[in-house]
């Protein structure tokens, strides 16, 4: 063993042993996890081997993630079509055939897998690191209630006792879920793979995805900037490499915007100085995700434009925050297909022979996930695969114009139809919420996009101008456009592509919005959330290798004087991280202060009249019987019940319903159901309706009599049997009889 493994393993060791000082019992599901993900790693490896052959590291992070993302889908189409039970030893059968496949794959090629061992072990330190450090913070608000966790956790709670999905939706008795559930899925087939509990595995999923998110820009930026210097052997262009990816994890992961640094550090600060009055209110972490539409207030613009750091602090378990980890590798992969380009000196590449190529296959795979796990990643990344395809037919000697065209055009299409064969599975039982697109009738103010976006587009734009100037001195043929494309280094057209991806994403809202039911007041803004998100995250990628390179440049002082200015500038704004993080959990560091990763505890605390009930539920009710409770409007406490237990209720948080499902008419419907049921006097009308729904349980509790003050309990106990009876007249649950 070297003196380097040596170190690394110490550094691992220390690692555990914090963790298991500050984490206590929940080390035990952490560690459940980190070691299944060392398992999926090493078992997929030997692909992501010949994926990342350009890698130093060959693939090891990413490879991580290729292991979820298959073993995962596998087990959900094998599920989907009844072919197999949604089990614990299922999970594991599934990935152990996928793992026993990749090996033998490998021993029957003949493949080895060279890769920078340190490299490799000083990557799993700093997984393990970001992984124990955002669980640790977790531990401090850990609890699934608040914002839309009732949704997430509800997902993952009614996929738990389901055997096959769609699940049973908790908040619509008798139908399955209409939504895109494949991030919550995933997070359920990891807690099936580990034998772990989701009460603690909502707070893990969260947590790993935000490691990955410093960890795979990391990787990435680091091999790019590598790449980069290859040839040049500048000394140091390891220590900067690695300076790079770490400033590409910090701006994907942990970084604000600009308006964190003006609003909530220098304005007050001028403030103070000045003694000037001030009737607004304290900067609080949530108002750099909601700026345009609300300072200035415009009624009818309010809108959105949140980023990771906010979504790892926050806690929803959302779409498009689980699915941040498989967006990364795909972007991973679109690089390390640029890299074979090189690896194949650039020969002229056939249709046919093109189809032979496993990145096709790969963004068409993912490209079908996302259409699963969240939609608009499967546009946004069409468009972005698109671009690199383009680039690779570009950099192919032999190509004409015509036929980058024509194979362009061949490709894409044969990538769009492997996606929807991918996601057949789901889209057979979904009925879509697409209403179509709208002309954008209101515009972000051109200060706001600056404040918000003028950083890293900064950064894109000397990248650019560096990009030019550089292929202007030293081209043979600077006049002529395809010859940027066709002798620019690959790492610097690789993050061009990204940054003008990214300004697309920012610019397409002030022209277009997909149109839902949030159309009157907030046109905009589920346009604009999902679409800058990608954007700060592609943008985070440009800056760690651009700013690096700038700085690193001989001469060029002005550049490099802009990029000192972006850098200061950046490294403000991960201030945000620790704002965040003492705003949402407190004092983090007392240890004193951490509760577990338990994501139901709360009811103990917030629903103390409730929760004993609740947790009778979990424990007794068998299967998914109906259990009736307290309609409510959404982002309220209503629906606690079906939330934490994913036994599904008659009807559910109102808005969500509405944009799950457009149909108002059944959805009023069953609200007013609920109401007779709780409400009537006609004991003929409430058996009618509980028969109706099939009624299994009938809760009555703290929500129950707030929400129905007239709660007719006497009638109801005559309709069953009280199964659960809370003390001193708290909530009770009855059992309908036949």
């Amino acid at each position: 063993m070297s003196k380097s493994d040596k170190i690394h393993g110490g550094i691992l060791a220390v690692l555990v042993l914090t963790a298991w000082g500050l984490l206590g019992e929940d080390v035990i599901p952490l560690l459940s996890w980190w070691l299944a993900l060392l398992a999926l790693g090493l078992g997929f490896w030997p692909a992501a081997s010949r994926l990342f052959k350009g890698f130093s590291d060959k693939g090891w992070l990413f490879s991580k993630v290729l292991g979820i993302a298959v073993t995962g889908y596998l087990m959900w189409l094998l599920n989907t079509v009844k072919l197999v039970k949604f089990r614990n030893g299922a999970c594991v059968a599934v990935a152990l055939i996928c793992i026993g496949v990749n090996f033998l794959v490998m021993k029957k090629k003949g493949w080895e897998i060279r890769a920078d061992r340190r490299l490799v072990l000083t990557e799993e330190c700093i997984f393990l690191a970001l992984f124990l450090l955002w669980t640790y913070l977790a531990g401090f608000r850990p609890g699934a209630h608040g914002t839309e966790k009732f949704m997430d956790y509800g997902f993952m709670a009614t996929m738990m006792r389901s055997d096959y999905m769609p699940a049973q939706d908790m908040w619509y008795a008798g139908e399955g879920l209409n939504y895109y559930y494949g991030g919550q899925y995933y997070a359920c087939f990891l807690t099936r793979l580990t034998f772990t509990r989701i009460q603690e595995t909502y707070n893990l999923m969260r947590t790993m995805v935000a490691a990955f998110a410093f960890a795979l820009p990391f990787s990435l930026v680091r091999q790019m900037l590598a790449d980069r210097w290859q040839r040049i052997r500048q000394a140091g262009s390891g220590s900067l490499a690695a300076l790079g990816g770490v400033l590409a994890g910090a701006a994907v992961s942990l970084a604000g915007n600009m308006h964190y640094v003006l609003y909530g550090k220098l304005f007050p600060m001028i403030r103070e100085l000045l003694q000037l009055p001030y009737e607004g209110d304290a900067y609080w972490f949530p108002n750099s995700t909601r700026y345009i539409g609300y300072n200035p207030e415009v009624a009818n613009d309010k809108t959105i434009h949140e980023f990771p750091s906010y979504s790892f602090v926050l806690g929803d378990l959302h779409a498009h925050v689980v699915n941040l980890m498989f967006v990364l590798l795909v972007v991973g992969i679109l690089y390390a297909w640029l890299q074979q380009r090189r690896w194949q000196g650039d020969r002229p590449i056939s249709l046919v022979r093109g189809l032979r190529q496993p990145w096709i296959w790969l963004l068409g795979f993912f490209i079908g996930v996302f259409q699963w796990t969240n939609f608009w990643d499967f546009a946004i990344y069409y468009v972005v695969g698109g671009a690199v395809l383009v680039l690779t037919l570009i950099r192919s000697r032999g190509k004409r114009p015509g036929q980058v065209a024509a194979h362009t055009v061949f490709y894409a299409v044969v990538i769009l139809l492997f996606s929807w064969l991918v996601v057949l599975p789901f889209t057979l039982q979904f009925e879509t919420m697409f209403s179509g697109i709208g002309i954008a009738q209101r515009h972000s103010r051109l200060y706001q996009l600056v404040i918000l976006w003028g950083l890293p587009a900064a950064v894109g734009v000397l990248l650019l101008i560096w990009a030019v100037t550089e292929h202007r001195r030293n081209s043979q043929a600077p006049g002529r456009f395809l010859s940027f494309f066709q002798e620019r280094p690959l790492p610097e057209l690789f993050a061009v592509i990204l940054t003008l991806c990214a300004m697309g994403l920012v610019l397409l809202p002030e022209l277009v919005y997909v149109r839902d039911i949030y159309e009157e007041n907030y046109a905009r803004s589920n346009t604009m959330f999902k679409l800058t998100y990608q954007a700060f995250t592609l943008f985070g990628i440009v800056m760690g290798y651009t700013l690096v390179c700038l700085l690193a440049q001989k001469g060029r002082r002005a550049l490099r004087a802009l990029a000192g200015i972006c850098l200061a500038l950046f490294l403000c704004t991960l201030g945000y991280f620790g704002t965040s993080v003492h705003a949402w959990f407190g004092n983090v560091w007392d240890p004193r202060g951490y509760q577990g990763l338990d994501a139901t505890a709360f009811l103990e605390t917030d629903f103390s009249e409730d929760a004993g009930a609740v947790r009778w539920l979990m424990e007794n009710a068998q299967g998914q019987p109906v259990v009736l409770e307290a309609h409510g409007d959404s982002y309220s406490d209503c629906e606690r019940v079906s939330a934490m237990t994913g036994l599904p209720t008659v009807a559910g948080w109102y808005v969500h319903q509405w944009l799950w499902r457009n149909d108002l008419g059944a959805l009023n419907q069953r609200v007013e159901d609920v109401r007779a049921i709780y409400t009537s006097t006609d004991p003929d009308q409430v058996r009618d309706l509980l028969k109706e729904y099939q009624v299994e349980y009938v809760f009555v509790g703290s929500q129950e009599r707030a929400q129905y003050p007239e709660i007719n309990e006497e009638l109801l106990l005559q309709l069953g049997t009280v199964v659960y009876q809370g003390s001193q007249g708290q909530a009770y649950i009855l059992q309908v009889g036949n």
